[in-house]
């Protein structure tokens, strides 16, 4: 089999030549190819773009370049290959979000901040939450006069807090169209002999808690206007048990249990609840050194995710919800992971 940057991770790492050269690249940086088991359907150019600059686009380049040196007849063969699959683009929608206000927790970084983006280029006004409060005034100054109407307010906030919470609603003002519930935490993979009280609480907290809260906090408005959505984000882990720790898998099985409570609470109030379980995506989202024996478990499984997406991939999924295309939609959980669930 001829590769090129192209070819998939996993091709990479089953070549013979390949994988040798890939390995010795993991292994100058300290890495395995353990590592890109989630990644192993990706182009290995994918890798550029959702590694956060931990694999630049000189290291591929470098690949391929080692790949001719070494295997000039397989290279040759891959000049006359099948040409890759067209890359996604994104498609903004001008005007979709036009008069609407939109909160966006989560908004500084990661699948939040696209988010943010995507609403606000479409035209939307939106409250963007997070407790990073450089980059919210960040994404703030660079969505500035991105459509028509567009606005983002930046308010920096613990999601977990009252008194943020009070703030946020004072910030969107008389009317919430929409809330998209991004912001959670991650755990470290661990099993429940190996949970801490402190790892409970505090994944609970952000990722249960604070979700609710932020419902709790606009629903009163929506229900007065008859006419509102909210987008919660769960997980993989909130559809299965083989995808992160117990407390991270418990919090967004609790995130999928609320948001189909609340769409059958106020179905046919004009409010919507649904949620988006994403899989694999590259995001900045922390995940603490990983629990021994609940990290070691888990490794089986990370050869079945299909892919790994981007921040923006979500967005797309996520936005779709949060407007009125979704008319019809209500207590869906929409498994935005590539096909992970079909597995």
């Amino acid at each position: 089999m001829a590769l090129s940057a192209s070819s998939t991770v996993g091709e990479w790492l089953d070549h013979p030549v390949g994988g040798r050269i890939l390995g010795a690249v993991l292994e100058q940086a300290g890495a395995s190819a353990e590592a890109l088991a989630p990644a192993r359907n990706l182009p290995l150019e994918q890798l550029v773009a959702l590694s956060n600059g931990q694999f630049p686009a000189e290291m591929v380049d470098g690949l391929v370049a080692a790949y001719r040196e070494q295997a000039p007849d397989d290279a040759d063969a891959a000049d006359g290959g099948s040409p890759a699959p067209a890359a996604w683009a994104e498609q903004v929608t001008p005007g979709r979000f036009a008069g609407q206000t939109v909160v966006v927790t989560g908004a500084a970084s990661g699948i939040g901040r696209a988010v943010a983006s995507r609403v606000a280029r479409e035209g939307g006004r939106v409250v963007a939450v997070d407790l990073a409060k450089e980059k919210l005034d960040e994404l703030a100054a660079s969505l500035a006069g991105a459509a028509p109407g567009a606005e983002v307010v930046a308010v920096a906030g613990d999601i977990t807090s009252a008194e943020s919470v009070e703030e946020i609603v004072r910030a969107a003002g008389d009317r919430v169209d929409a809330l998209a519930n991004v912001a959670g935490i991650m755990d470290d993979m661990g099993a429940v002999h190996e949970l801490t009280d402190a790892t409970w609480e505090r994944v609970m907290r952000v990722n249960v808690d604070g979700t609710m809260r932020l419902m709790r906090a606009v629903l009163p408005g929506m229900l007065a206007a008859g006419r509102g959505r909210i987008v919660n984000v769960a997980s993989e882990a909130g559809l299965r048990g083989s995808a992160a720790g117990a407390a991270y898998t418990a919090s967004k099985h609790a995130v999928v249990g609320l948001t189909k409570s609340s769409a059958v609470m106020y179905a046919g109030s004009g409010v919507q609840v649904n949620a988006v379980a994403p899989g694999g995506v590259a995001t900045g989202i922390q995940v603490p050194t990983q629990a021994e024996f609940g990290g070691a478990r888990l490794g089986r499984y990370m050869g079945n995710i299909p892919g790994i997406a981007t921040a923006e991939h979500l967005a797309a999924s996520i936005t779709f919800l949060l407007s009125t295309d979704a008319v019809n939609l209500n207590g869906a959980i929409l498994a935005s992971d590539g096909g992970w669930s079909a597995v």
